[in-house]
């Protein structure tokens, strides 16, 4: 895991600290309170990051390359990038800039969440869905609803206090949570996979074959970090043909089948495992489950009973 930290009242260190940890930026204004502090985690090419400036602050900054969504929880944000005039207040949770843009803005004593992953995994969940036509581009930079709004904002503050703060954080857990929330920002912002047509359904090599080659790999990868895209390059067909196969002939989805896999996994390893050595924590994270309740629920679904009670029984 990477971490940073940082806590000064200079305006040039400021602008030196965040030059070198988001993007070539400059300070403008001179406030006459110049606290600034920011902590950082990431790991797997998720980064949260959480920062709180006690001044107004004017930024003229260059592109991050990255999806950079903010989070504020208090002061105000106005977005000033290309003449415009947005301003933010909390409770919000917005796109800061195009991943390929400048932007400029102002900050009012501002205290905030930033999370940043890579574009390409919007193009991953939207080949998911259907939409594989390339380089996917936000269109909008609010949520499309407040709906969107809240459960674009719950989404992060999972990632930033039950995620990346967890012992151990990384691997399966980490992989799963960022495509989780590339997967909760497509769904929250107007973008150009959803807001033109789909392609055309390819239901020629949805057959029993390609559902074959897919849990195949599945079953002998899944404990490695794979998505949609790797099960449907191994089954040598598109995304959406996978996402047939598996409707038709199995009436699941492959990322479910691959959860149930990975819950299989996990099940194995509590029943083989030392107790004495082991939590309950340590085998669901290893498998991809972030969320402990939700595993715990999940798993007596399944086995009726608890994940506790199988390690407690192990031998």
């Amino acid at each position: 895991m990477e971490t940073l930290s940082f806590d000064s009242s200079s305006l040039d260190a400021t602008e030196e600290f965040l030059s070198r940890a988001y993007t070539p930026m400059r300070i403008g204004g001179r406030p006459r309170e110049t606290g600034a502090r920011i902590a950082r985690r990431a790991v797997g090419g998720l980064v949260v990051d959480k920062l709180h400036f006690d001044y107004t602050m004017a930024y003229d900054a260059a592109c991050l390359g990255k999806v950079c969504l903010i989070t504020l929880h208090r002061g105000t944000m106005v977005d000033t990038t290309d003449g415009r005039d947005e301003v933010y207040g909390p409770g919000e949770t917005f796109l800061i800039a195009a991943p390929d843009r400048p932007y400029t803005g102002e900050l009012r004593a501002a205290r905030y969440t930033i999370t940043m992953f890579d574009p390409a995994l919007l193009d991953e969940v939207a080949a998911g869905g259907g939409h594989q036509r390339g380089p996917v581009s936000l269109t909008g930079f609010r949520a499309v609803d407040p709906t969107a709004n809240r459960r674009l904002g719950s989404t992060v503050t999972f990632l930033r206090d039950q995620v990346i703060e967890s012992p151990g954080a990384g691997g399966l857990v980490v992989a799963t949570a960022a495509r989780h929330l590339a997967a909760v920002t497509l769904s929250a912002f107007p973008n150009s996979a959803t807001d033109g047509r789909p392609g055309p359904a390819d239901s020629r090599d949805a057959g029993t074959a390609t559902l074959r080659r897919a849990t195949d790999f599945i079953e002998e990868n899944a404990h490695r970090d794979i998505g949609l895209a790797e099960i449907a390059a191994a089954a040598c067909v598109t995304p959406r043909a996978v996402q047939y196969a598996f409707n038709r002939h199995a009436g699941t989805t492959p990322l479910a089948h691959l959860r149930r896999v990975r819950l299989a996994g996990a099940h194995r390893e509590l029943r083989s495992a030392d107790p004495r050595a082991v939590t309950v924590t340590d085998v669901a994270a290893a498998w991809g489950f972030a969320h402990p309740g939700r595993f715990a629920a999940a798993y007596r679904k399944a086995y009726g009973t608890t994940p506790s009670a199988t390690l407690r029984d192990a031998s």
